[in-house]
């Protein structure tokens, strides 16, 4: 018989998957749907199947971790494994309260770790190896993105970048009993393939999400002894994850995410094929990390290589009195392009069905570095600093919040 713990820790499950799926929709098909690609429901149909395929996957591999590597897998009691997810719950009810970006794995690593410490059971070798990924991973995606906003980004934006975005290249004809798709004839080849894009990423942006959060929601109910298998319990987090990008994820994906809304669609490719691509690769390994940390990461990355073309590296590390106003943030992440060529369209310009700027009949040169003042690179910024700060300071606060507060806890359950 099924013990009214074991009940309330699947409750408790569902409630975090839940909200796992309401804001890991909004951050994976948020580009897609704020460009009017791809509408509220077929981008829930898409995280679901895709976040199935991730956390059927690489999945298994973090909640084997999660599940029985931290601590061993006989402390996950059904009183323990209540206190673990509420903890983890918990915390992304006030992230999403407050706006606050909590690390949802971080968070339910952080509880693990305070059972393991009141136990006296924590694995302290692997946790160095999952601390050491925390601060490797994000530094990694940090350099990807500022060695491609310093010397790719800008080809990319004078070359690739949607200047151009007729949208919805596909159709649908209602004029039949059933609904007909079909091409829209008027489709560019770079609208083909800029649609395709965009989707395809926010395909494997929830594949990483399934990946990396699957184990957030049931790794404490599974492994031996446990109330759920670990086929029954990636299931179990799937649906989850799917009542929640049916039904909170749609206001989320209405604003596509207020820190995310001014990012050129160029950049919110870039961004989310590094940072998935990072998570994906530490899943693998079967650590849990953190995807919006190593997003922002990126963001941050890119903003400040971009901005550093302004000046070559001789120069930045020797300033001149003539370049003492040059201001190196993160905040500068910016387009490329001068006056003559139009800024690509960010993804809040698309939302707000504001027309591109005429696309100029010759792309001129890109910029050599240092070529560039600080006032052709502050024309749009890509990145929000305030933003940045609130995920660091989650980043390095949450699993810290989640030990103090876990260990007194089980000490005295325990």
């Amino acid at each position: 018989m099924v013990s009214l713990l074991t009940v309330a820790g699947i409750a408790v499950a569902v409630f975090v998957g839940f909200n796992i799926g309401g804001s890991s929709t909004g951050v994976a098909f948020g580009p897609a749907v704020g460009s009017r690609l791809v509408r509220k429901a077929t981008a829930g149909v898409l995280f679901v199947g895709f976040g199935f395929l991730g956390a059927w996957t690489v999945g298994r591999n973090v909640i084997a971790t999660m599940s029985s590597s931290i601590v061993p897998a006989a402390q996950f009691t059904p009183i323990a494994s209540v206190a673990v997810l509420f903890f983890t719950g918990a915390s992304l009810l006030i992230s999403n309260l407050y706006g606050v970006p909590a690390s949802t794995s971080m968070t339910a690593v952080g509880a693990i770790v305070g059972l393991g410490l009141a136990s006296g059971t924590l694995n302290q070798a692997l946790m160095f190896v999952i601390v050491s990924a925390w601060i490797v991973a994000p530094l990694v995606s940090l350099a990807i993105g500022l060695v491609v906003g310093r010397y790719v980004y800008p080809y990319l934006d004078r070359y690739v970048a949607f200047t151009k975005f007729d949208l919805h290249f596909v159709q649908i004809d209602r004029s039949g009993t059933i609904p007909r798709p079909y091409l829209n004839r008027n489709a560019s080849p770079q609208d083909v393939v800029g649609s395709l894009s965009v989707v395809f990423i926010g395909c494997y942006m929830a594949f990483s999400a399934g990946a990396s959060n699957a184990a957030n929601a049931v790794a404490p109910l599974v492994g031996e002894g446990g109330a759920l298998t670990v086929n029954q319990g990636v299931l179990l987090a799937v649906a989850a994850f799917g009542l929640g990008s049916f039904t909170i994820a749609r206001r989320t994906l209405e604003t596509v995410g207020d820190d995310i809304t001014e990012l050129p669609i160029l950049a919110s490719l870039i961004v989310s094929v590094v940072g998935g691509t990072v998570i994906t690769i530490l899943s693998y390994l079967g650590i849990p990390a953190s995807l919006a940390v190593s997003t922002t990461s990126a963001i941050i990355g890119l903003g400040w290589g971009r901005a550093s073309r302004a000046a070559t590296l001789s120069e930045l590390a020797t300033p001149t009195p003539e370049r003492s106003e040059l201001d190196v943030a993160t905040g500068a992440l910016v387009t490329s392009r001068a006056e003559e060529a139009p800024a690509s369209p960010t993804i809040g310009d698309i939302a707000r069905q504001e027309e591109p700027a005429e696309e100029s009949k010759e792309i001129p040169d890109v910029p050599d570095i240092g070529a560039e003042g600080p006032a052709d690179l502050d024309e749009r910024s890509l990145f929000d600093p305030a933003a940045a700060k609130r995920i660091v300071t989650m980043w390095v606060l949450t699993p810290s919040l989640a030990v103090a507060v876990s260990y007194p806890v089980f000490v005295v359950l325990l």
